[in-house]
């Protein structure tokens, strides 16, 4: 299952960062992806729950990664950059 972000922002130079985590659930993957948004603003953010990673996808202009694997880690996650 996938599980997007309903609000996709206009962009002119998109960078994609994926990353590998051990979320499981759509919920988890909802509050995660609220909590994210709230922290990193003007992104795109989805979970492919049905890869063999639980991947993590965010698309932006500037993505910052060590503060995505902080945030995750400490909601209770793993992630690493793929």
């Amino acid at each position: 299952m996938i599980v997007k972000q309903t609000y996709a922002p206009t962009m002119t130079a998109t960078m994609v960062e994926v990353f590998k985590t051990d979320v499981q659930s759509t919920s988890q993957s909802v509050k995660l992806i609220r909590k994210l948004s709230q922290h990193i603003p003007g992104v795109l953010i989805n979970f492919d729950l049905e890869d063999c990673d639980c991947v993590l996808r965010i698309e932006g202009e500037h993505i910052p990664v060590p503060r995505v694997i902080k945030l995750m880690n400490n909601n209770g996650y793993y992630c690493e950059l793929l």
